[in-house]
């Protein structure tokens, strides 16, 4: 499972290193995407099928639904850690989600997070866990 905060920076070439604890669960090939809230998304390689398989499945006669796909697949792109542990993040993506230095790799269950530090930590503060709480119990948990 995918969990825990990693901070790293990126060097000049736009590369992160992925933490050791992550790489197993992650695999040495993975995908990396525009993600929601101002984040990337990365899936591991059965991870990002299943992903795949639920985007294929929405209606191509539904506009938000193509978009939603157009969003994800567009900027999607295969990554690989080399030899000291490091993987580069493309530029397009670095910019969708304000990466210049300093990052947060967060483990989400499923995927990682890679954040902006900055921008992490807003929206870190910004979770209540008693109000997510109440939102919860109309999912049932």
């Amino acid at each position: 499972m995918l969990i825990g905060e990693y901070e790293h920076s990126l060097d000049v070439k736009g590369r992160l290193i992925m933490p050791s604890k992550l790489r197993q669960d992650i695999g040495e090939r993975f995908i990396i995407t525009k993600g929601l809230d101002g984040c990337l998304f990365v899936f591991s390689q059965n991870e990002w099928l299943n992903f795949e398989t639920k985007l294929k499945s929405l209606p191509l006669s539904d506009k938000n639904a193509r978009n939603f796909v157009r969003f994800f697949l567009s900027g999607a792109t295969e990554c690989e850690i080399d030899k000291q542990g490091r993987f580069l993040i493309p530029s397009n993506l670095r910019e969708s989600a304000s990466l210049e230095k300093d990052a947060m790799i967060v483990g989400v269950g499923t995927r990682l997070e890679i954040w902006n530090k900055e921008t992490w930590k807003k929206c870190d503060e910004n979770i209540s866990a008693d109000e997510i709480a109440e939102n919860m119990t109309m999912l049932g948990i």
